[in-house]
């Protein structure tokens, strides 16, 4: 016998008992008779036990089944309790929101976000998960994940906000020291600070519109899994470093760091918000996206898709998400 109790028929079972007839039990649960006959049958058979007196004018609970029905209504009220429950959580702003971050960005850009919808939200949990590994967003039960990459084709559903642009940075010692390269074959001579999850590793790729590609393979005296833990070594000018835009902007701003040969390009990044399969999402999950969607687009670093100009203004994004 199935160890699972028959959840259905004993639903079944407390319609019948409170209407009192299989035609009015089946009529109010838009089921057939059949359907409604055959799941006391098998509710009966699998308690050993009558659970109605049936003649052809009346029907009446035998004494286990005055017993059953007293459970069965305890299990239909804390099921429906169950769905009321989350049905309003669904609905309304409170709740758990379970978030995968990358470090660096997550530290520098997520952290900063989340005051201002905690104000707006009060009666919304966050849990964010800071790492750069690539988590399984379904196994570890995450309801969004921001993912700053190229991503691959999944089941996942992703939203674009903007492209990033890696640049090749250095402090203005580093670059009074040992000269500025001009073209990416005279970094054959220079230091690499690199970020241990870079696609290409230790051969850097660049693109020139008239020149082509061009891929130099580097000397890397320090390499880390967190691309923010290469800011000091920058600024203390041991190196050269592909950085993406988000984490070197406010240095170049300041001039602590300066950016060479910009008319070669490195692939850019793009920022994404992520979720499981599935388009129906909570009203919180939903209201964190719209909320990282308008406050990230506003960033001087953000670019529009397929451009290299900073955006100029926040603008709407698809309300449907993109397979991925």
């Amino acid at each position: 016998m199935n160890n699972l109790p028959d959840l259905e028929a004993w639903a079944i079972f407390a319609k019948v008992a409170e209407t009192g007839s299989f035609a009015r039990a089946a009529a109010e649960l838009s089921l057939s008779q059949g359907t409604v006959s055959k799941a006391i049958t098998r509710l009966e058979a699998r308690v050993k036990s009558m659970l109605f007196h049936r003649t052809s004018r009346s029907m009446t609970l035998t004494d286990h089944g005055a017993v059953a029905l007293e459970f069965a209504n305890k299990i239909l009220e804390e099921g429906l309790a169950v769905e009321a429950e989350l049905t309003e959580q669904s609905a309304n702003l409170r709740g758990q929101v379970r978030v995968a971050a990358p470090m660096s960005f997550g530290l520098s850009h997520v952290a900063p976000a989340l005051p201002g919808f905690m104000a707006r939200y009060p009666e919304v949990a966050l849990d964010i998960d800071f790492s750069d590994a690539l988590v399984d967003l379904v196994e570890r039960r995450f309801d969004l994940a921001i993912r700053i990459a190229k991503l691959s084709d999944s089941s996942l559903l992703a939203r674009r906000l903007c492209t990033v642009r890696i640049l090749l940075v250095g402090s203005p010692s580093y670059f009074k020291e040992h000269g500025r390269p001009k073209h990416p074959r005279d970094l054959a001579v220079h230091r690499a600070l690199q970020y241990a999850y870079s696609p290409s590793g230790g051969n850097w790729r660049f693109r020139h519109p008239q020149h082509g590609e061009f891929t130099q393979t580097m000397f890397a005296p320090l390499r880390v899994n967190n691309a923010e833990a290469l800011v000091p070594a920058l600024h203390a000018g041991l190196g050269l470093a592909l950085q993406p835009e988000f984490l070197a902007w406010q240095d170049i701003q300041s001039g602590k760091l300066e950016s060479a040969f910009d008319d070669w390009e490195v692939e850019p990044i793009a920022l994404h918000l992520v979720t499981p399969p599935g388009r129906r999402r909570p009203a919180r999950v939903q209201a964190l996206i719209d909320y990282f969607c308008d406050h990230f687009v506003q960033k001087p670093w953000a670019r529009d898709v397929g451009s290299t100009e900073p955006r100029v203004r926040a603008s709407a994004l698809a309300t449907e998400p993109t397979a991925k």
